[in-house]
């Protein structure tokens, strides 16, 4: 299936290293969140990738342009490194279509650009390319792939952040109080499943979950998955941190690629 990855936002919550790299391209651990997220998809199956770029697009293309495989794979280095033997690979199976889709576009916007690129395709998977998780895709996948009169789906979090919802008057006077946690809310993680007539229901100018998830709702075709594992977005240069220190740790849920070689005990 084939994947949307919407990569050109100017990520202005973490000016810290969008200022310098695109948000897709800040780097956790060796590499940058989009190959995290990309390595995702590819460990469920998924490796065909269009990639719809906006700001500092060219950084995101020198990158795969350019791409070193000794990075984060094991390899064997003889004669004096004029013979780097690779022990195993993470891009090489990958399909990776680079569309500019303009810097101020909407993801609606970028998501009509590439309707070109997924013609023929009954459904096809998209993600906003700044959140992490460890959601079990093709569960998802084989839960909303048989409801056919549905168009599109998200995953589903209820935050576990110290937040309380309010509900309250005009007034001022508080109704009601809640932990987030309890509250009964769910947020849009940005993984998406949607099928091709998600273009009858967009139109230029419009962003994805405003106009079009409205229309859809009406008719009774948005679904959403409730995920109850780990998912965290990294916006802001808090979020950054937060990662990093997992990661660090060791302690990074939404490297599900290396899940098989830390149950067999080897390392990856």
């Amino acid at each position: 299936m084939k994947v949307v990855l919407f990569c050109g936002g100017q990520g202005m919550r973490l000016r810290e290293y969008s200022e310098k790299v695109p948000k897709p391209m800040v780097p956790l651990g060796y590499r940058p969140i989009l190959w995290n997220i990309m390595r995702y998809y590819a460990y469920f199956g998924h490796k065909d990738f269009i990639l719809c770029l906006g700001h500092m697009a060219d950084t995101i293309k020198k990158y795969f342009v350019d791409y070193d495989e000794t990075i984060s794979n094991d390899f064997v280095y003889t004669k004096g490194g004029k013979e780097i033997e690779m022990l195993n690979t993470d891009i090489e199976d990958w399909r990776i279509t680079f569309v500019d889709t303009g810097i101020n576009a909407n993801i609606g916007m970028r998501l009509m650009q590439v309707k070109e690129h997924l013609a023929g395709e009954e459904m096809f998977l998209a993600n906003y390319s700044d959140g992490l998780s460890d959601l079990d895709l093709n569960r998802m996948i084989d839960w909303f792939a048989p409801q056919t009169k549905k168009t599109a789906s998200f995953a589903a979090y209820q935050p576990s952040q110290s937040f309380h919802v309010v509900t309250r008057e005009e007034t001022g006077l508080v109704k009601s109080i809640s932990h987030i946690g309890t509250s009964g809310l769910y947020i849009n993680t940005g993984y998406f499943i949607l099928r091709n007539d998600i273009f009858d229901y967009l139109k230029w100018g419009e962003e994805l979950v405003d106009e079009p998830f409205q229309r859809l709702i009406a008719e009774k075709k948005l679904t959403s998955w409730e995920h109850c594992g780990f998912w965290a977005s990294m916006d802001t240069y808090k979020d950054k941190q937060k990662l990093d220190e997992a990661y660090t740790k060791g302690n990074a849920p939404w490297e599900v690629w290396l899940k098989d070689q830390r149950f067999n005990g080897s390392g990856g």
